[in-house]
Formats: structure tokens, C-alpha cells, sequence
């Protein structure tokens, strides 16, 4: 899903710059080359993990579990709603690295700027998303909300959508384009880091829930 999307947009971005005949397109050699790496060794591993990890021994729960699952009580108003914990989980992770961005999108490497520095944000981006993950997951448990799984990846994977917002503010309070074209490319190449964002973050949050549930649920002892 991730490659197919990411390439075709690249697609459709890179036919509006043949369009209009600019240098900076990307040869067709070369896109038909991203295509046979992607058909030829990405799509074929994909599908070869895949047969190995059905042929693996699933993972055993730490405990036992009820066959038939239980009925959700009313949860409190931090629980109510998933959009509100999206929005509130996701913004503290992209002000981790707010700045970042902005040096990123104001000039590409300029000198003061360094990959160490991108490094220790990227860090410093790790553990809030784990943090945050693992607080809200703990309040869906205490309100005996079991259902985290994909809660847990919505929930940080939205700093995508704050990513997103910011390049659109960006773009009408600092950006100076008129022509339609630079105007889509734009927002089009924003799309695919934003989404890539969204991937990072969200597997961030919910690798981090997966293991604190199973962390503290091997720690709960039976009389």
C-alpha cells in the first residue's frame, strides 16, 4: 500500500511536469526503472514474508482470554469520542518536531544545519510518540476498552494530518506560487511526506501499546 501510493502520486506529479515540458521532470528510463524495482523485488518480498510468517507459530497472548467478548461500558470523555484522542494524542509528537520541518521546508540543508541534529529530534520524536501511545492506551484500558489496536495506530499516526494543516499554512502565509502547476506539485509532494509521516508514527504507537498491554498483562498473577 505504501509504495503503490507514494508511486503513484510521483506518477501523476511527474506527468503534469512532462505536461509542461520543464527540465526538471524525471526521465522516462528512470520511472520505468522505479517500476520494475518495485514489480520485480518489493511486490515479490512482500508476498514472500507474508508465506513465511503464516508459516510461523502466532504469537501467544500472555494470558488467557474470554472467547466471547465483553460488553464495553460508557466510557468517560476522554474516551468518547476517537477524534478527540487523534487530535490530542498527535499534536504534541509533531511539536516535537515542528522546527525540523520548518528549517526543512525554508532551505534544504543550509550550513548550520546537521544530520546529528535530525538525529536526536528523530529520538526525541520516538519517545513522545511512545509515551503518548502507551498514556492513552493505559485510560482505554482503565475504562475497560479493549478494542487499541487500531486506535492506538490512529492516534499518533495523525500528526500526519497536523503535517499536513502546517504545509497548507505554510504554503498561504510563506510560499509565493501562482502558476497551477507548481501548485499541485506542491501540495502533492507534501501529500506523500505527510503520509509517509503518518506510516512512521503510527507504527511508532502502536508497536509501543503492544508491548506495554503485553508487558503488563504477563505481570498479572492468578491465585
Amino acid at each position: 500500500m505504501f509504495p503503490v501510493t507514494l508511486i503513484g502520486i510521483f506518477f501523476m506529479l511527474n506527468a503534469l511536469i512532462w505536461e509542461e515540458k520543464s527540465c526538471g521532470s524525471v526521465p522516462l528510463g528512470t520511472m520505468f526503472t522505479l517500476v520494475l524495482l518495485w514489480s520485480g523485488i518489493s511486490a515479490p518480498l512482500v508476498f514472500l514474508g507474508s508465506y513465511f510468517g503464516f508459516k510461523m507459530s502466532p504469537i501467544d497472548d500472555p494470558i488467557k482470554t474470554n472467547e466471547i467478548p465483553r460488553q464495553i461500558p460508557e466510557r468517560p470523555w476522554h474516551n468518547i469520542k476517537r477524534l478527540l484522542s487523534m487530535l490530542f494524542g498527535s499534536i504534541l509528537p509533531f511539536n516535537v518536531v515542528l522546527t525540523e520541518f520548518l528549517s526543512i521546508w525554508t532551505s534544504i540543508w543550509p550550513d548550520q544545519y546537521s544530520f546529528r541534529f535530525l538525529f536526536m529530534a528523530f529520538v526525541i520524536l520516538l519517545l513522545t510518540c511512545s509515551e503518548m501511545a502507551i498514556l492513552l492506551c493505559y485510560f482505554q484500558l482503565r475504562s475497560e476498552d479493549y478494542n487499541w489496536w487500531w486506535r492506538a495506530y490512529l492516534t499518533i499516526g495523525s500528526s500526519g494530518l497536523y503535517m499536513f494543516s502546517y504545509s497548507i499554512f505554510y504554503f498561504f502565509t510563506n510560499m509565493e506560487i501562482e502558476k497551477f502547476v507548481s501548485v499541485i506539485l506542491y501540495f502533492g509532494y507534501m501529500l506523500m511526506g505527510s503520509f509517509a509521516f503518518f506510516v512512521l508514527t503510527g507504527t511508532i504507537g502502536f508497536g509501543a501499546c503492544f508491548w506495554f498491554v503485553r508487558k503488563i498483562y504477563s505481570s498479572v498473577k492468578f491465585d
